[in-house]
């Protein structure tokens, strides 16, 4: 009889039961955590100037990175989608994967619009683009490697058997 909280194919019957799905929530909470902390005068400098979206927004978490009411907005969209997928180990290697896939298109989209108020809707500075880039490389590695099976099955003598 299986005593263990995992179903077949490495699902969780628990909430964030498994390594993968601890990472998804843990993830989705800094993204909440960061969302939230984009309207809070002290934490963001120049709340009065905080746009609702665009280049025009004068507002930087931490004194650093541009933001904005969208920016915040999507910081906790991806916060409610980490926790909410955190219930399925599937759905969180999935949100990690593709998540690190849509920042790493943030980035790609920063690198054309900083100092671009045409197209600059997000808005991005330079301190935005490199968190992007660190974000998309982190979550795809997060997604990939956590919780993956081994190659060699545990208590495998890996030394060759003469």
């Amino acid at each position: 009889m299986d005593t263990t909280n995992t179903a077949h194919h490495g699902e969780s019957r628990s909430y964030a039961g498994t390594a993968i799905q601890k990472t998804a929530l843990i993830v989705g909470i800094v993204f909440l955590l960061v969302g939230i902390a984009g309207f809070i005068p002290g934490l963001t400098h120049s709340t009065e100037h905080l746009a609702g979206a665009g280049a025009h927004s004068d507002a930087h978490l931490l004194g650093v990175f541009q933001v904005s009411v969208l920016h915040n907005l999507v910081h906790l969209a991806f916060g409610v989608a980490g926790v909410a997928v955190a219930a399925r180990a599937s759905a969180s290697r999935a949100y990690l994967i593709w998540g690190g896939v849509v920042y790493f298109v943030v980035w790609l989209y920063g690198l054309f619009a900083v100092g671009n108020e045409q197209i600059n809707f997000l808005p991005v500075n330079d301190a935005d683009n490199w968190l992007h880039l660190v974000l998309a490389i982190g979550m795809v590695l997060l997604g990939v490697f956590v919780n993956r099976p081994s190659a060699v099955p545990a208590g495998s003598d890996t030394r060759s058997r003469r």
